[in-house]
């Protein structure tokens, strides 16, 4: 497995847990991922062996006079503060981390006070607590004897944490449907992380384990310390700018909600929805919740479950493998059987080509005989009736025929002058009635026909007052004329 870190060019100081805060100016990094990245050489110990001071304690002597003295000015009081990694032991003892945003301690609480306790404490949870300070010598860690403990509502971290939550949701950033899907087989893995941290050589491991064949290219980034939120937002600017990768893996190791604070940052939050780039959130251990996961593609219960998510196992890719090739083979095996009974059974039905000219020559023949024998009896049954015809036909009578012809030629021809003889008689007497009833025998006689200009007949005198244009018609020619003068018709007697 290839392994590549980026360069970001950015330095900076060392963080509270002693992870360096910038980044290695490294390009790339070749070699066994379980091999520590990055190894911070030891502070060389003093080679004075006398101790300044007249008197040389043991260091149980000094823990018990600075417990002594601890116990001595500060007597029980009370402490308000977040509890913050709180765990019961087996035993009935409590041990838990009381802070605020500048500072934390150590406490303890043995099982006879802690059955005292009417409420389950919780992480987050703001109290109030009666306590003897003083130092627990075996190890020399100065820590509060929790004496009593009673509520003081949630801390402030877990209400900045819920708030963020709600209002991010209620923008929604957390919704399934804007979630990228992950690629089941990516071309190059993505981790944005710290170089020093225990998460990164867990994530190479189970990658080097599940999918050795896969690079991975590193985004170093601090992942705690006020800086770490706009570092970790300019890792993911820069791996969606380059594109080499297709998922990436924002993952760190567990710790208190104050280590995993930078997961919380709105701006973090922000960069993460943005992403082009699918985001697979491996933050702290599977308690931890985180606004990064929320927001985040997929959520993984720790940096190694984000690895699991990011690329599928090589040997169930192997495995997968084979059962397609050793299907291939079956299906292959299966068709080859298949084609070779087909070609069995069509070279039994193939038969040699003189065969088949042998079989259809004599077929051929066969029609030809058929053919020969049809026609000779359908031109045997042809003569049979021509013979038959001209034994029917006879010599027609055309001597009579003729004889019959012109006799009825002679009667039609005397038929004819005589119809045209009553014709002209029944038109010349036709001619005389029609000349008798004339207008134009009627006008010799002197008589005319009198009209209007417009070509009306005129028949009355009162149809035509004075200054009436008229058209008089006589035998022969027409006249002009205008009405000077009238007088009603006179009435019979």
């Amino acid at each position: 497995m290839s392994v590549f870190f980026t360069r970001t060019g950015k330095r900076g100081r060392r963080t509270a847990g002693g992870a360096p805060a910038y980044n290695r100016p490294v390009d790339t990094v070749r070699g066994d991922p379980r091999r520590p990245i990055e190894r911070v050489q030891p502070i060389p110990p003093s080679k004075s062996p006398v101790a300044r001071g007249r008197e040389i304690l043991s260091v149980s002597e000094l823990n018990g006079r600075v417990a002594s003295l601890i116990e001595s000015t500060l007597g029980p009081l009370w402490v308000g503060g977040e509890i913050s990694n709180f765990v019961r032991a087996a035993s009935g003892h409590c041990y838990f981390t009381l802070k605020d945003s500048g500072a934390q301690v150590r406490c303890v609480m043995f099982r006879s006070r802690a059955r005292a306790l009417g409420f389950d404490p919780r992480e987050g949870d703001r109290v109030e607590v009666l306590a003897q300070a003083s130092l627990y010598q075996a190890r020399g860690d100065f820590q509060l004897g929790v004496e009593q403990m009673r509520q003081a509502g949630a801390g402030d971290l877990f209400r900045e944490f819920m708030r963020l939550r709600a209002r991010l949701e209620a923008e929604g950033l957390f919704d399934p449907e804007r979630k990228r899907p992950i690629v089941p087989l990516p071309r190059a893995i993505g981790v944005v992380t710290s170089p020093a941290a225990a998460a990164l050589r867990d994530v190479l491991t189970t990658l080097a384990r599940r999918a050795a064949h896969v690079p991975v290219i590193v985004y170093p980034t601090p992942v705690q310390g006020v800086d770490a939120p706009a570092a970790i937002v300019a890792a993911l600017g820069l791996a969606n700018r380059r594109r080499e990768v297709d998922v990436l893996l924002l993952v760190r190791g567990g710790g208190s909600i104050e280590d995993l604070w930078s997961f919380n940052d709105e701006r973090v939050a922000r960069a993460i929805h943005a992403s082009e780039l699918p985001v697979i959130a491996g933050v702290g251990h599977e308690t931890d919740v985180t606004i990064a996961d929320f927001v985040a593609d997929a959520r993984a219960p720790t940096p190694t479950g984000a690895a699991v998510l990011a690329a599928t196992d090589r040997r169930e890719l192997l495995e997968a493998i084979e059962r397609k090739a050793a299907e291939l083979i079956r299906c292959s095996r299966r068709r080859l059987r298949q084609s070779e009974q087909r070609l069995d059974m069509a070279t039994r039905l193939l038969r040699p080509p003189s065969e088949s000219q042998a079989r259809r020559a004599h077929r051929l023949r066969e029609l030809a005989g058929l053919l020969s024998n049809r026609q000779a009896l359908r031109l045997g049954a042809a003569a049979s009736r021509l013979a038959r015809a001209e034994s029917r036909l006879a010599q027609p009578p055309v001597a009579p025929a003729a004889a019959r012809v012109e006799w009825l030629a002679g009667r039609l021809l005397r038929a004819g002058t005589q119809v045209l003889a009553d014709g002209g008689r029944r038109v010349g007497t036709l001619a005389a009635q029609l000349e008798l009833v004339s207008p134009e025998a009627v006008l010799e006689r002197g008589y005319a026909i009198v009209r209007h200009v417009d070509g009306r007949v005129l028949q009355d005198a009162a149809d035509a007052p004075p200054r009436t244009a008229l058209s008089i018609r006589l035998a022969r020619g027409e006249l002009r004329a205008r009405v000077e003068d009238g007088s009603p018709p006179r009435s019979a007697t």
